[in-house]
């Protein structure tokens, strides 16, 4: 355990130390390369101050916000076109045509259509989580042999039941697939969407760091950014592990 941890560490420290060393070195201007000392000094300096705990604050509430709106509306879309055949044909062509769209070319249109206040980001964050949760899901229930569908027809199981015990259990893996790609994409495009046009937040947050020359709060919003990132598909794959022992056993 300590020799795997070590070796996932390793590249890490390697890639500081050289990173101190070359912006110790003098080659490049200091206000350009910043040495890491310094930007965990200014991350220090951030947290105490709570300038970086509001910022992360109100991130954090716009995603789960429009998480939540995104995967319950992708749900709900992915299933109905995986049980309805007409609903396949009237609908699938113009999703699977609108969700080769890079999210960001919405902003436009959405900030015309909602300002700049925190609907739009809401919105941003579900249009992003849609489209991977509502492809998941129409692959998960698709996947589902027919003859389970044929022995649920036999023996007269109610709606309810069925989707509760037979349909949500077998789509489980590949919806939680989907969903851990919906919650990292809706991650990016926040940031994104923040330092395009936000007061506060993350992206923001390094927007005005970019506007005052100031590297080392760019650098720490990229650290900050990076790691809650990581920690939110670290946590969703470890549901994913434990679903997939329970499957197994």
């Amino acid at each position: 355990m300590i020799r795997r941890f070590a070796q996932g560490i390793a590249p890490l420290l390697a890639l500081l130390l050289a990173w101190q060393l070359a912006s110790a070195s003098g080659v490049f201007p200091a206000q350009v390369l910043v040495p890491p000392s310094e930007v965990a000094a200014t991350l220090a300096r951030l947290w105490q101050d709570g300038e970086l705990g509001d910022h992360l604050g109100t991130s954090l509430f716009r995603l789960v916000f429009g998480f939540l709106t995104g995967a319950a509306i992708g749900l709900a879309f992915g299933a109905a076109m995986a049980l309805s055949k007409l609903f396949e044909t009237l609908f699938a062509p113009v999703f699977q045509a609108v969700r080769q769209v890079p999210v960001l070319a919405f902003i436009p249109m959405l900030v015309l259509l909602l300002g700049i206040e925190e609907r739009f980001k809401i919105v941003v964050v579900a249009v992003a989580v849609f489209f991977p949760v509502a492809l998941a899901t129409f692959d998960g229930v698709k996947g589902i042999p027919k003859a389970w569908f044929e022995v649920a027809r036999l023996y007269r199981t109610p709606p309810l039941p069925f989707i509760t015990r037979i349909l949500l259990p077998a789509a489980v893996p590949p919806v939680l697939t989907g969903l851990r790609l919906g919650l990292t994409r809706g991650w990016l495009v926040l940031v994104a969407c923040e330092l395009l046009a936000a007061d506060s937040g993350i992206g923001q947050m390094m927007e005005m760091g970019r506007q005052m020359f100031r590297i080392d709060v760019v650098l720490a919003g990229v650290f900050v950014s990076g790691l809650v990132g990581f920690g939110l598909d670290r946590s969703v794959k470890l549901v994913e592990r434990r679903f997939a022992r329970w499957k197994e056993a």
